[in-house]
């Protein structure tokens, strides 16, 4: 398998899965969904909330390299997020809009990436100033890997509220091989 091809199959994982999560949460009332849990973002709702803000963050980071520009133009109009915790929307329907918006960038945007655009080195800067210097390819293994360590805590969340998500292995995406 390419990295490209790599990097297609775990953007069509990200949207699979936040499709399921959101279903999932959406079985829930407000009140639930808002309520502090003693997860690392407190509720679901929080959870879900960072996941969207850091993806908007890493995306937007993106978009600073010419070459990605164009593509993320949508993305990086977006104020951009002040803090890991900052919370983007008070309701699930808002937030879901927003990410169903991202997740069809996202598939739409890394299936046009050829293999050298993921050599492409991205610099951006951390909350605390810190400059970096990352090759594309490995940014987006951490990016779609945060997706999944957070849809984790969300999948806790919602199992402690009688909510079962179902089948969440990205093994249900990947093909039987020919024999």
């Amino acid at each position: 398998m390419s990295r490209t091809a790599h990097i297609t199959l775990l953007a069509r994982y990200n949207d699979w899965m936040n499709n399921k999560l959101y279903e999932a949460a959406a079985t829930l009332p407000a009140e639930e969904l808002a309520a502090d849990r003693g997860a690392f973002f407190g509720s679901l709702l929080a959870t879900l909330n960072h996941i969207a803000v850091a993806d908007t963050i890493w995306l937007k980071r993106i978009a600073s390299h010419p070459r990605f520009a164009a593509a993320l133009a949508p993305v990086a109009a977006l104020p951009a997020p002040a803090a890991l915790d900052q919370p983007l929307f008070d309701a699930l329907g808002a937030l879901r809009e927003r990410r169903i918006w991202l997740d069809r960038l996202i598939l739409d945007w890394s299936a046009g990436l050829d293999e050298a655009d993921l050599d492409a080195v991205i610099t951006y800067r951390r909350f605390n100033g810190e400059a970096n210097h990352r090759q594309l390819g490995l940014l987006l293994l951490h990016f779609f890997n945060h997706q999944t360590h957070h849809r984790g805590q969300a999948t806790t969340l919602l199992s402690q509220a009688g909510v079962d998500v179902g089948v969440t292995d990205l093994l249900a995406l990947v093909p039987e091989a020919a024999m």
